[in-house]
């Protein structure tokens, strides 16, 4: 009787057991690779939808990269990305690759290019002012990582403006915004390379400078763009980088949380995403397959 006993609990608990792990396969739905560039929102875009994609049972890797970098990636089938700034800012990249990629359409509306200022250089308010008050700016503006778009785009409207006197500086955001926030904190002159959404904005009282030339083109949109194939490999992940769409507010609060010093982005997502299920269910909704 023991002995029979034995065998059924034995029994009971490999079939929970395998019962367990044929669960766990099912929501091994296999892995995804998020390429992004280390600017501000495409942190955040990229680690929210990693948060995302892992509920619904994905493996996802997330790769920094430059933005060249990126879109090859997506081109040769190795990633897909949110983070495609369009028409203007990643327009050559686009032109090169529009036909090994698929483009979704933005997840975001509404940003803007240009050169920033603090509120307080009251003297500057347009690109045309550079150039008669460069030595107040250490002849420099403070730009980002050479391979963004922004930074060819600042090359060409200096040349538009006539801004000889001044150099543009390669960093990151990282390094940008460092700068920024020194030259604030001792009320000093500095001209930096600025696009929204960005957390400098929340943080700083901060102006574009006008562009009458629109060097800079108008608004711009975020886009989401993946690799051919996508859909066909696997429907249900391609239904949910189709779905993703957030608003300003929505994006803001995520890049407040990233800007906190010290913090996780990741964790910072995991958060995020507890915190507005109801846009979430949205991005998932009717992609579950089978």
């Amino acid at each position: 009787m023991q002995l029979t006993k034995t065998l059924g609990t034995s029994l009971i608990g490999a079939l929970a057991l395998g019962a367990l792990s044929g669960q766990a396969l099912a929501q091994d739905k296999g892995s995804v690779n998020i390429a992004y560039v280390e600017w501000a929102d495409n942190i955040a875009s990229s680690n929210v939808l990693r948060v995302v994609l892992e509920q619904q049972g994905y493996q996802v890797e997330t790769t920094s990269l430059s933005a060249a970098a990126m879109w090859q990636a997506v081109a040769f089938g190795d990633a897909d990305m949110m983070t495609a700034w369009l028409p203007t800012t990643h327009a050559q990249y686009y032109s090169q690759l529009q036909d090994q990629v698929e483009n979704l359409g933005p997840n975001f509306e509404g940003t803007r290019l240009g050169l920033v200022v603090p509120s307080y250089v009251e003297e500057v308010n347009s690109i045309e002012d550079l150039a008669s008050h460069a030595d107040e700016f250490d002849d420099a503006i403070t730009g980002i990582d050479p391979g963004a778009g922004i930074m060819s785009i600042t090359e060409q409207a200096m040349e538009d403006y006539g801004l000889d006197d001044l150099e543009l500086t390669t960093g990151s955001d990282a390094t940008m915004t460092a700068a920024l926030g020194s030259a604030i904190a001792n009320q000093q002159p500095i001209v930096v390379t600025g696009w929204t959404p960005h957390w400098m904005f929340s943080r700083w009282d901060l102006k574009y400078l006008e562009d009458p030339q629109n060097a800079f083109g108008e608004a711009e949109q975020i886009d989401t763009v993946v690799r051919e194939g996508l859909e066909d490999d696997d429907p249900e992940a391609y239904c949910i980088f189709n779905n993703f769409r957030w608003s300003p507010d929505e994006m803001g609060a995520m890049m407040l949380l990233n800007e906190q010093q010290g913090s996780d982005p990741y964790e910072n997502a995991k958060q995020w995403v507890a915190d507005h299920q109801a846009l979430v269910d949205s991005w998932t909704e009717g992609c579950q397959q089978g």
